[in-house]
Formats: structure tokens, C-alpha cells, sequence
């Protein structure tokens, strides 16, 4: 069976690729000014063959290339962890300014939380890129889904993955009340923090 991004598969690595460079010389260009980078951890992945067609399956949808890159948009994944969530949206700032990007689609889930007490803030850009597309146009369209956490809400999350797929939990209504009385109290950290690093910035300015 061929792979179900057939031969885009390696363009989708050069596309990622090509935005995780432009961040890490974004976050040595902030370093050199500040002393500090605008994010902790890049991490970034192509969704694999397996959980591609599982969700393409999920949905009721083909599972060809036209689906995994056109219809889904989380073909290639980013996920930025920051110490700060100022930093996030100085991040976000940084990707709606880059050459040939459009955001399609963001959910800012810090501002507005989860009902379980999830937070993030999620972008999805459509890239033009010097490489023809599946639907045969030079420039070529990519999809790349972003997501934004501070280190709190990375381990929240981490957390809540976890309970979400572990089968035959006990006590799982105790667990999942406490994972929101976390959250909110790692939301009211993260913004403390945040006002600290301000103070000593007013400082030393």
C-alpha cells in the first residue's frame, strides 16, 4: 500500500523544517536581546502513517493524499512550549508576519479555558512554499498546526492525556475535579510569573 502522503511525504519534512529553523533564529535573535529566549522546548513531528488513516477513518473521509493534506490540517504538527505566556503571543505575532503564511484557523484556549480546565493556544497556517502542492500548483499550499503552552500547561496537558486514555480508571470523576482544580491553579501561577518577570523588566529598563 503506498503511504497516504505518497510523494509529498518529503516536502512535508522540508515544510516543517523550514518553519522550525525560522523560529530557532527568532528565538536566538530574542535571546541575544533580552538574555533569554522566547521559548523553552520546539518540538515538531509529521503525523504518522498509522494515525493519519485512523483519523481519516474516524471522520468517514478516504484515506488517500488528497485527505491527509487537504481535508486534515495536522499533517505537520509544531508544538512551542514557553516559560511565559506573554511569549505565546509574541509568538503568534511572529507567525502571522512570516513570508507567505495565512492563519486559517486559531482557538486561544488560555483566554477562554476548556470546561476540564485545558489551556493552549492553537494556529493553523497555510504555507506557500516553493514546492508543487497535491492539487498540482507551484507554489505549493501546506497546512501546519501550531500549538502554544507555557511549561505548566505542557505538564497539565501531559496529565490529562494520560487519564483521557487509560482504560478502566477508578475514581476517575476525583481525578478529573482535581485536574481542573490544578489548572486553574497553575493558570493563576503562570499569570503571577508573568507579572514578575514584568517587575524585574521595569527594573532593569
Amino acid at each position: 500500500m503506498a503511504g497516504i502522503y505518497g510523494e509529498y511525504a518529503e516536502t512535508l519534512q522540508k515544510v516543517m523544517d523550514q518553519l522550525i529553523g525560522e523560529l530557532s533564529d527568532y528565538n536566538n535573535e530574542v535571546k541575544e536581546k533580552t538574555g533569554d529566549g522566547i521559548y523553552e522546548h520546539l518540538l515538531g513531528r509529521i503525523k504518522s502513517e498509522e494515525s493519519m488513516r485512523e483519523k481519516c477513518g474516524r471522520r468517514g473521509i478516504p484515506q488517500t493524499s488528497e485527505s491527509a493534506l487537504r481535508v486534515m490540517t495536522d499533517s505537520i504538527g509544531l508544538r512551542v512550549i514557553t516559560r511565559f505566556i506573554d511569549d505565546i503571543y509574541q509568538i503568534v505575532t511572529f507567525l502571522r508576519k512570516l513570508p507567505g503564511v495565512t492563519i486559517v484557523q486559531e482557538k486561544d484556549y488560555i483566554r477562554h479555558a476548556k470546561p476540564n480546565g485545558y489551556r493552549s493556544y492553537h494556529v493553523i497556517l497555510n504555507r506557500e512554499v516553493p514546492y508543487p502542492d497535491i492539487d498540482g500548483r507551484q507554489p505549493g499550499h501546506y497546512y501546519i498546526e501550531v500549538q502554544l503552552r507555557t511549561i505548566a500547561m505542557d505538564s497539565w496537558a501531559s496529565l490529562e492525556h494520560q487519564l483521557k486514555y487509560k482504560k478502566d480508571i477508578g475514581n476517575e470523576e476525583l481525578i478529573v475535579k482535581e485536574l481542573k482544580r490544578c489548572a486553574d491553579e497553575l493558570a493563576g501561577c503562570d499569570l503571577s510569573m508573568q507579572t514578575i518577570r514584568n517587575m524585574i523588566r521595569e527594573e532593569e529598563s
